[in-house]
């Protein structure tokens, strides 16, 4: 579904703007791989040793720098306008974050507020598992401990409830973000949802998906006594909804519209059928919300964030690629650094090295510590590398 608009701004993927993404994954990446390995390794195994609090404080720093160049790309390089609205909420509150699930990309504009809020390196999701299995990405995922479900209450609830415990000590600051409709939202998705709506007497949504209440219910469960809040989020995009290529070269969206709501815990039944009702009752307002927003093009409340500010954006930029130079440098010119690059990064040539991942889980990483699977194609690549200068 799309705003109709007036707008006259259509964008088209020209050379300048396919050279100018493709440069911008290929920094995205480089810098990734360094961070993964090398910070990785320093904050989620070595620091976890001696303190969980403060593993994460270094993980959320490192990784929050690089999460950071993703605002920096969609807001100033490819002027991809992200306007808030609805309520102002503070910057220090330990949140369960529930948003419709319209595209692929969601959750990476998740990542604007909370830049805004200086908690960009402390948002978790609830992720489908094959997400924890990409290259380079399924690492971070891992080392951020994002929760990986199976979509199949039975065999989720165990590692769910698991992780979740690991999530209370109320001195690390938390944003757990869920999608309970389960699913991105489609056309034949929605139809299936509205069978089921009127089979079951529930309300028939056309812009959203009926939620699924288990996770979330799940979550305030285990966790509602070290909440401060929970917020209720709805994204909208304006003309087109886009896909990670559009967000990476700067096609689409020209606008993407949050619409952010505060609800105290209290607000929410404790018992798991009535939060249940209360979560279809949101989604319902969500589904009015955005068939607002889909004939004005806007959400009420506009202008509750400002934009991002420029100059501490570039000077995180150049410090994560300075610190990715560095270390480069450190791996390809010498031979140590460059056996402890392989090493960290997934095993020697004989496979018998120890990898980040591995030591995660040695160290009770829990359910979401498997290895991530761009292991192999790493240190593949790096091997490559080694024969091209030996």
């Amino acid at each position: 579904m799309e705003v109709n608009s007036n707008d006259p701004e259509t964008r088209v993927l020209t050379p300048l703007r396919f050279l100018r993404g493709v440069f911008c994954l290929l920094v995205l990446l480089s810098t990734a791989f360094v961070i993964l390995v090398y910070c990785g390794f320093i904050t989620a195994v070595i620091f976890r040793l001696f303190s969980i609090h403060y593993s994460r404080k270094g993980t959320a720093f490192f990784f929050g720098s690089w999460l950071a160049l993703w605002p920096l790309l969609f807001e100033k390089i490819n002027k991809t306008k992200v306007i808030f609205s609805g309520e102002t909420v503070p910057a220090d509150e330990r949140v369960l974050i529930i948003a419709n699930h319209r595209t692929e990309v969601d959750w990476m504009y998740l990542w604007d507020l909370a830049m805004r809020k200086g908690r960009l390196g402390y948002v978790k999701y609830v992720l489908k598992s094959s997400l924890m299995k990409l290259p380079v990405f399924g690492w971070a995922f891992h080392i951020l401990e994002f929760i990986s479900v199976k979509r199949k209450w039975e065999v989720d609830e165990s590692p769910i409830r698991h992780m979740l415990s690991t999530f209370k000590n109320r001195r690390d600051p938390l944003w757990l973000a869920i999608f309970p409709e389960g699913t991105d939202f489609t056309e034949q998705k929605c139809i299936r949802s509205q069978k089921f709506a009127s089979e079951h007497g529930l309300p028939i949504l056309h812009n959203v998906l009926l939620p699924k209440a288990k996770g979330f219910a799940a979550c305030l469960e285990e966790l509602r006594g070290c909440l401060d809040a929970v917020y209720d989020i709805t994204i909208g995009y304006k003309n087109r909804c886009p896909t990670f290529l559009d967000n990476a070269f700067g096609v689409a969206p020209s606008e993407v519209h949050i619409h952010v709501r505060r609800v105290v815990l209290t607000d929410i039944p404790s018992s798991e059928d009535m939060a249940g009702s209360w979560l279809i009752e949101t989604f319902t307002k969500k589904d009015k919300l955005l068939s607002d927003f889909y004939s004005s093009g806007c959400f009420p409340h506009q202008g509750t964030e400002g934009d991002l500010p420029t100059i501490p954006c570039l000077v995180n930029a150049f410090w994560v690629i300075l610190l990715t130079s560095m270390c480069m440098l450190l791996t390809f010119y010498s031979s140590f650094w460059f056996k402890a690059y392989i090493t960290l990064g997934g095993g020697g040539g004989d496979g018998g090295g120890l990898g980040t991942w591995q030591a995660m889980a040695w160290l009770g990483g829990g359910a979401n510590s498997s290895v991530g699977g761009g292991v192999s194609l790493h240190v593949e690549f790096v091997l490559r590398v080694q024969q091209i200068r030996g």
